[in-house]
């Protein structure tokens, strides 16, 4: 039988996997049905319901400690709390980055806790080696021990985000993230993973890794959408039990937090992965019993499993932040369902919740916030809570709980004995044993959604083009959290020992006798398959740029929105007759019809990690024609059909997919996927016109931040720094509401230029104007322009560009404090903005001295009559 997928609503879709037809038309099911997890219902589109206003502690299970009571940890315990002053226990719960600490300051302030946030290294030296990992590990658990000053010693724990392995160092092993994970649909292998990512942290002397994330992700437009492992609470709640006791080892057994074995940490409690429009750190608005059925899947198996810690979540439930929700962390989590642990904060997370500051935060602390995840300010934030005990607005008995439950977790974890037996070890970092592990989850994460005419395998004796940006791409492939925080900045030097997708597929292809040749914009020079002869078939690998939290909310599900270069290259391709095979990395499913109509096959690879040979696995056979490995994987999300699709979940009452949950072919499915599909890309959701992001956190695609000066060619401000050979104008990432989500923009006033967000491809932006929209932005004025300033709109050609003069609305600002700027889009109309072909959304042009900061630049539509600035104004 040959099945087809096509258009909806013409009689052509159905989900082979599951046999469920979704529209009229086939019914039958041309292959066996593949073992699905079962789901809660979702009421992700429903109105809150189920008591959502109050609080409804039966639908929490009823939980024991994981781990029996220990008297003798729970004696060494008081005899601790007793010889503590209140300045060593609040000092036990500040954890503080190692870029603003020094062992001298852990000694003086007994601090309990240290991190490495993304993109920091010991001696903020990238390629600090293992060793300097460990040596640093050494120096401040030294001053943590140091009763010189008659102090008591309490050993620090270093906590470090190892999410696909031990990302932050290099040449360790990256392992998939985990929606590629997810699709794995194998639970042991994710303990595997557990055991061989505690094994590489361990090595640098680190104690302690804050993963897994055990997010129930609702919409996919949510930036940390690769973190999570399913929309399906069962496989959540499957793969954070396996992952917990491959980080810290089996519960009870001797080897739970042996030194092999780790502290590790769910996060983020709870609802992270429900907030409304994905938008991160936002509002989870659910009834109760979807929070505890869907989003806390996953936190009764950890539970379970022995978890020592749990993160707290930047997001609301309900309106009230997580940080500082006493029911959730105090009466669900501690009581309810039995963590004798200690809760963390995510990254200056207390600052969000209502009457506190980065500096200040009694409610987090009262509500059951065990230890700060704080940055610079520590030493306020310890001065001021120690205060706040004093004045008793936080009770000692609070302060004694929180402390022993570090204690509880630094003594459990032989912290006190030092019990490190693999720091320093060598061998172990990126070792071929844990590099087989990788290339085997990369394997099983593939989805194979479309094979037309079994394509696939390639027999790799042939003449193979690859090509697209993300080929020969280690960066790419994967993804955020990788050696820096948003996983940007990276080239191939960074990845010691590492594999790309090509160059597995190089490896594969000479080994059978074959010829690849790489070309990344798929155009061929001079005869380089002999005699004339034009490539068999390309593969071309591409896909979304790496992002992380915050930075990697999008408004949109379509790919490449605004900029179809790849669909260019395949529609290049397709002109000549090359069989394509797509190879998309994704941390999240999109919107690629236009892409899936130019494929003939199309391979779903999300961010496999450093193991790029384990893709080429399963897409090339070996000398003898034959397959080596088949598809195996199944989606874990549902795939959209239609791009407003941004809301979709296995067992919504309205679920019309494209790809359904659990979807996945393999190399006996003879199923067709039609190459028409629905290609109406439009945007407007709802009737309503979505915000058109320029940059929000960092450029959103297709926009790109340049630095343009007269006479040279635009620079591209790639990473948090970048300037004009001079420095007349430099470019740089700064922490407005939270890490690195604006830019600080320094002109000398040496001579006149200008910071822009431009397109390669001139974008029709006409909707806009038409809808009465404003350009917004946040804007703070560190330093007064000096001379005449303008914002301005422009295209590529002539007579095109608008400017308005901006000095006199930055002068009124006050300086040093942030505050909203809005202009008429029809100003720039007027003063000759041609909104069809619009190349520079936003350029910031000052002729002379001038110290500013931006963030979240956006076109808002009917926020026209809003607006600041009008015309004529």
């Amino acid at each position: 039988m040959n099945n087809k997928i096509g258009r909806f609503g013409e009689g052509q879709v159905i989900r082979l996997a599951s046999c469920i037809a979704l529209a009229v038309g086939l019914s039958a099911c041309g292959e066996a049905e593949k073992p699905i997890a079962s789901a809660a219902p979702s009421t992700s589109q429903a109105v809150l319901q189920d008591g959502a206003a109050s609080n409804s502690i039966d639908v929490w299970p009823a939980l024991e400690p994981a781990l029996p009571r220990d008297e003798q940890v729970e004696n060494h315990i008081a005899d601790l709390l007793a010889r503590m002053s209140l300045e060593e226990k609040v000092g036990q719960m500040m954890q503080a980055e190692i870029k603003t600490i020094t062992p001298e300051e852990v000694k003086q302030y007994h601090i309990g806790s240290i991190l490495n946030g993304g993109g920091t290294f010991p001696n903020n030296d990238k390629f600090a080696t293992p060793d300097d990992w460990r040596q640093l590990a050494d120096e401040y658990f030294a001053a943590s021990m140091d009763t010189s000053d008659g102090g008591v010693a309490i050993p620090i724990i270093w906590g470090s985000d190892a999410v696909h392995g031990h990302n932050n160092v290099i040449g360790a092993t990256l392992f998939p993230h985990n929606i590629g994970l997810g699709a794995a649909r194998d639970p042991e292998l994710i303990r595997r993973i557990g055991e061989a990512t505690a094994r590489e942290v361990a090595v640098t002397g680190v104690d302690w890794t804050f993963a897994p994330t055990i997010a129930v992700v609702r919409d996919d437009r949510w930036g940390r959408t690769f973190e999570s492992y399913s929309e399906d609470p069962e496989i959540v709640a499957a793969y954070a039990r396996e992952m917990i006791k491959g980080i810290q080892g089996e519960k009870s057994s001797e080897a739970f937090l042996d030194g092999h074995h780790l502290v590790s940490a769910a996060k983020h409690f709870v609802g992270d992965g429900g907030t409304t429009r994905g938008i991160d750190r936002g509002d989870t608005a659910v009834s109760e019993k979807e929070l505890a059925e869907i989003h806390a899947a996953g936190y009764i198996t950890a539970l379970e499993s022995g978890v020592q810690s749990v993160m707290a979540s930047f997001n609301s439930w309900n309106g009230k932040r997580l940080h500082g929700h006493k029911y959730l962390l105090t009466d669900v989590l501690k009581e309810r369902l039995g963590f004798d642990g200690f809760v963390v904060g995510d990254w200056n997370g207390h600052r969000f919740v209502d009457g506190c500051t980065v500096d200040s935060c009694a409610k987090a602390v009262n509500a059951g916030l065990d230890m700060f995840m704080i940055t610079a300010e520590w030493k306020a934030l310890l001065k001021n809570t120690i205060a706040q005990v004093q004045s008793g607005e936080i009770p000692m008995s609070r302060i004694d709980d929180a402390v022993s439950r570090i204690l509880r977790v630094k003594i459990r974890a032989g912290l006190f004995e030092r019990d490190r037996p693999l720091a320093g070890k060598s061998g172990i970092l990126g070792s071929d044993e844990h590099r087989a592990i990788a290339r085997e989850a990369v394997r099983k994460s593939l989805v194979l959604l479309k094979n037309n005419d079994q394509l696939l395998p390639i027999d790799a004796r042939k003449n193979i083009l690859v090509a697209g940006d993300g080929a020969d791409n280690i960066s790419k492939q994967s993804g955020g959290w990788t050696i820096s925080w948003q996983g940007t900045g990276n080239t191939a030097e960074d990845f010691p020992g590492a594999t790309s997708i090509y160059t597995g597929i190089k490896q594969a292809v000479d080994a059978a006798g074959g010829k690849v040749v790489l070309s990344e914009n798929g155009e061929l020079k001079g005869d380089v398959f002999s005699n004339g002869a034009k490539p068999d078939v390309a593969i071309v690998v591409y896909g979304e740029e790496p992002y992380a939290e915050w930075h990697g909310d999008i408004a949109s599900l379509e790919y490449q929105l605004g900029s179809k270069a790849d669909q260019e290259l395949l529609q290049k391709l397709k002109a000549q007759n090359i069989p394509v095979v797509s190879v998309f990395l994704s941390g999240r499913p999109l919107w690629v019809n236009k892409e899936l109509n130019l494929s003939d096959a199309f391979v779903a690879a999300w961010l496999p990690g450093s193991e790029g040979a384990g893709v080429a696995d399963v897409l090339l056979t070996d000398a003898d024609g034959n397959k080596r490995h088949d598809f195996t994987g199944q989606l874990s999300f549902t795939w959209p059909g239609q791009v407003h699709q941004t809301v979709i979940n296995r067992n919504d009452a309205d679920y019309q997919p494209l790809f359904a949950y659990g979807y996945g072919l393999d190399y006996t499915s003879d199923t067709q996927v039609a190459n028409n599909l629905n290609e109406d890309g439009e945007s407007y959701v709802d009737g309503k016109l979505e915000d058109a992001w320029l940059m929000v956190s960092r450029p959103r695609a297709p926009w790109k931040l340049y630095i343009e000066e007269e006479g040279t060619d635009l620079q591209w401000v790639n990473g948090n720094l970048a300037s004009s050979a001079d420095d007349n104008i430099v470019v740089a990432s700064i922490d407005m509401l939270s890490q690195e989500d604006a830019r600080a923009l320094t002109w000398k006033g040496l001579r006149a230029g200008s910071v822009v967000l431009h397109t390669q491809k001139p974008q029709d932006l006409s909707r806009y104007l038409a809808e009465a929209s404003a350009l917004t932005m946040e804007v703070r004025v560190d330093e007064a322009p000096a001379a005449a300033v303008s914002a301005q709109i422009n295209c590529d050609g002539t007579d095109c560009s608008g400017a308005l003069p901006l000095q006199n609305t930055l002068s009124k600002l006050p300086v040093g404090e942030w505050a909203e700027v809005s202009i008429d889009l029809q100003c720039f109309a007027e003063a000759g903005a041609d909104f069809t072909k619009v190349s520079q959304g936003l350029s910031l042009h000052s002729e002379g001295k001038l110290a500013m900061a931006v963030a979240n630049i956006k076109f808002v539509p009917g926020a026209r009559e809003q607006a600041q600035v009008r015309c004529g104004s």
